[in-house]
């Protein structure tokens, strides 16, 4: 079974999946060994790596590394068409649909597919939405976008349909990282009811009751990222588990 046709089948089991995001430039080598570790053991479905901006020219030995002590799927949440690697299961296929960018939107995308291809990554066909989220995100000042209104839902749901329309096999609601807030439920809501594939959503998700809300919104599939950076955090990605896996922990 393909990567990410397997974790549609884990999020329908537990209520939900959940995802990790590690930045590279957040953690040296023997750092970045523990905490895989430590977060496979607390019950993640899949780890994302990549980023907006990554400052380490390493990038292919940090990848080697988490694929060395991960014990679920590794997925590349690209910023670059330097972030590809074939120590990678998947990569997110992303089209920055909610911009107008045109090297985001279809540029890049071609000069990318046939490394992809050769190195047999799993293509993840994906919408990336960009939202308001009360500050400039890295996300945005690097890709040249306007975000998406978050009190106008009825754009994110046409977008998301459009997505939908031209193939694409998942949503992803962004507010970016270091957001001041999460996407609001009502927006996770209006998407997900609204179109027939998966939608992912991330950025400023510091709770695990923030996670479960949106699991319970429509989300098929939560990501953290930089709620983890502190170490004393840690403890949070059981709860964060237990949270999203609503149909194990009811």
């Amino acid at each position: 079974m393909k990567v990410f046709s397997n974790l549609i089948e884990i999020a329908r089991k537990k209520g939900g999946g959940y995802f990790v995001l590690i930045d590279p430039d957040t953690r040296n080598n023997q750092d970045l060994k523990e905490f895989v570790r430590e977060i496979c053991d607390r019950g993640v479905d899949a780890i994302l790596v990549g980023g907006s901006l990554i400052i380490d020219a390493d990038f292919q030995r940090s990848l080697a590394i988490v694929k060395e002590n991960s014990t679920v799927p590794i997925i590349i949440f690209p910023g670059s068409l330097q972030q590809i690697s074939f120590d990678a299961d998947a990569i997110l296929y992303i089209s920055l649909i909610s911009g107008r960018n045109p090297n985001y939107l279809f540029g890049d995308h071609v000069i990318a597919a046939p490394y992809i291809k050769k190195l047999g990554i799993e293509p993840i066909s994906t919408g990336y939405m960009l939202f308001e989220s009360g500050r400039t995100t890295t996300a945005e000042f690097m890709s040249n976008t306007k975000p998406l209104p978050v009190n106008k839902p009825e754009i994110a749901m046409a977008h998301a349909l459009a997505a939908q329309y031209m193939g694409m096999s998942t949503i992803y609601l962004e507010a970016g990282s270091g957001a001041d807030h999460s996407i609001p439920d009502q927006v996770v809501k209006a998407v997900s009811s609204y179109v027939d594939i998966p939608v992912i959503t991330g950025g400023g998700i510091r709770t695990p009751e923030d996670a479960r809300s949106k699991i319970e919104a429509g989300a098929t599939f939560i990501v953290t990222g930089n709620v983890l950076d502190d170490s004393r955090n840690l403890k949070l990605i059981n709860d964060f588990s237990r949270a999203i896996h609503i149909k194990e922990n009811s």
